[in-house]
């Protein structure tokens, strides 16, 4: 499976961006895909999952409300809806996938095995 995150880009604080994440090679309408993020000298943390049924998702304390995961499996895409985005939102956005449904630990990247290459948000004051 190939990952493909696109939607990135400059916005003010308060403004919205939605990230899509595209997978190539096969369907993954089976596999958990999560939205983790990397700020410079930081640790990458998790900001959502979305099972492959579509039926359950999880979000970070920190986006909890203001952002929302959805997919598309007939698009085989998944997507990351980003509104009321603060500066602290600034980051690389990866998405990932699990050869799961759903992993045990939904917010840990050694969860995942397939990893997109990552795109730039950036949120002014």
């Amino acid at each position: 499976v190939q990952l493909q995150a696109s939607g990135g880009g400059l916005v003010q604080a308060g403004g919205s961006l939605r990230l899509s994440c595209a997978a190539s090679g096969r369907t993954f309408s089976s596999n958990a895909v999560g939205w983790f993020r990397q700020a410079p000298g930081k640790e990458r943390d998790a900001v959502a999952t979305v099972s492959g049924s579509g039926g359950s998702t999880f979000y970070g304390d920190s986006v909890k409300g203001r952002f929302a995961i959805s997919r598309d499996n007939a698009k085989n895409t998944v997507y990351l809806q980003m509104n009321s985005l603060k500066p602290e939102d600034t980051a690389v956005y990866y998405c990932a996938a699990s050869k799961f449904n759903l992993p045990l630990q939904w917010s840990l990247p050694h969860q995942y095995d397939y990893w997109g290459q990552g795109t730039l948000v950036t949120v002014s004051s």
